[in-house]
């Protein structure tokens, strides 16, 4: 009896290890299996996903974890998130859109505001105070002086009849020929100022300094110093850019939905933000050379010089117009390869994405022809920080949400 017990008791302590050791493995699955996988996946590229940290194989991001399992397909975010995502919503309705013919054109300096600097005597450049093109200058800021003999020989004839007026005032003829001699000096610009103070001094004094007639941007310099320039001569040209042409290019037919004095408007490049009313001044009807073009003008402010000459800008025609459609802005509308969405807010922060179908579309609104209805609210700024936010958080694009929800 005591080897019986003896071969049991040898028999239960070699076995109980691995029975211990088959209950602790059947125990740790369901422990292993407790919880879900977490799952990885790109902000940029939501196709990328595995279950393991990494990089984006097309971008090189770091990958971020998501519940893969959350099958919601709405955000929700709290008041602050909201303001910080500067994010806004409009109750879409019912209203007008116009279309619009865009047309290609550019600035230009307008010709009224040009002034041609010229020398109003002949003689030589002595001294001139801009030198370089592109210069800003003021009224009445010095601009060049000249060296005129026969400036000279006038003011010599005016002190030699102011002479004659003075020694004879009862002779009628000689205080005449000091009227003509002073009509003389006033042609070459000389001031009453500087008349009287040639008959103080009683010396000719063959210099004279011209200041520019207008404010300005120097285009063209004509002369150097040292150089000779007859009376009239061109010595500079001066731009005002405080108002602006624009020229636009149209064919024949486009000709037809313009007219001298309508309004259009106009969006210089890299100011889209700011479109410009103009009226349409002028509409050449002679086609341009060696095109079948013809071309609008009108002119626009331009102010603090922001803009300059040559610069590209966009002329929208109005060509039709739509009544009674739904309209957004255009930062409203995502689109990517896979379709069109908004974003509709359900409730208070809690943000859907919807499927859409546009219509016609201007520089600013477009339509939506389906997908919408009067009364929903719909997000017009922050749209696109809730698409990031919503594949950021869920791994997945939202049209395929949007797609699953459209009515």
């Amino acid at each position: 009896m005591e080897r019986k017990h003896f071969l049991r008791n040898i028999l239960l302590v070699s076995v109980a290890p691995a029975v211990l050791l088959a209950a602790c493995k059947e125990t740790g699955k369901p422990a292993a299996q407790a919880g879900p996988q977490p799952t990885f996946t790109c902000p940029m590229h939501p196709q990328i996903v595995q279950n393991k940290p990494g990089t984006c194989p097309i971008c090189g991001m770091d990958l971020v974890p998501f519940d893969k399992s959350n099958k919601d397909h709405s955000l929700t975010l709290d008041n602050s998130q909201i303001a910080l995502a500067n994010i806004t919503t409009v109750t879409i309705g019912a209203g007008n859109l116009a279309g619009f013919k865009q047309l290609n054109g550019r600035l230009a300096v307008d010709p009224e505001k040009t002034n041609v600097i010229s020398s109003r005597v002949p003689g030589r450049v002595e001294a001139l105070y801009v030198r370089e093109t592109g210069v800003k200058v003021t009224k009445g800021q010095p601009l060049y002086r000249i060296y005129s003999e026969q400036l000279a020989a006038l003011q010599q004839e005016y002190l030699l009849a102011a002479a004659q007026a003075r020694q004879f005032p009862e002779d009628a003829r000689f205080a005449q020929i000091e009227k003509g001699a002073r009509q003389k000096l006033a042609l070459y610009d000389q001031s009453d100022a500087a008349i009287q103070q040639l008959l103080q001094s009683q010396k000719v004094n063959p210099y004279v300094t011209y200041p520019a007639t207008q404010s300005g941007i120097v285009s063209e310099l004509s002369v150097t110093e040292g150089q000779y320039v007859a009376e009239g001569g061109p010595v500079m040209r001066l731009e005002g850019y405080q108002q602006l042409w624009v020229e636009a290019d149209l064919y024949p037919a486009e000709a037809e939905a313009v007219k001298p004095g309508q309004t259009v408007k106009v969006m210089v490049a890299g100011w889209e933000q700011e479109p410009q009313q103009m009226t349409v001044q002028f509409i050449n009807p002679a086609l341009q050379s060696g095109s079948q073009l013809m071309q609008l003008r009108g002119t626009i402010p331009n102010p603090d010089n922001r803009w300059q000459p040559g610069q590209q800008a966009s002329i929208l025609l109005p060509v039709k117009s739509k009544n009674d459609v739904l309209a957004l802005p255009v930062d409203a509308v995502i689109r990517d390869g896979k379709g069109t969405h908004v974003w509709i807010e359900k409730s208070k922060g809690k943000f859907e994405p919807r499927m859409v179908t546009t219509g016609m579309e201007n520089y600013d609104a477009v339509e939506i022809a389906d997908g919408l209805a009067a009364g929903d609210k719909v997000v017009v700024t922050g749209a696109y920080l809730l698409y990031s936010e919503y594949i950021l958080k869920k791994g997945a694009d939202p049209l395929a949400a949007a797609a699953g929800h459209q009515h």
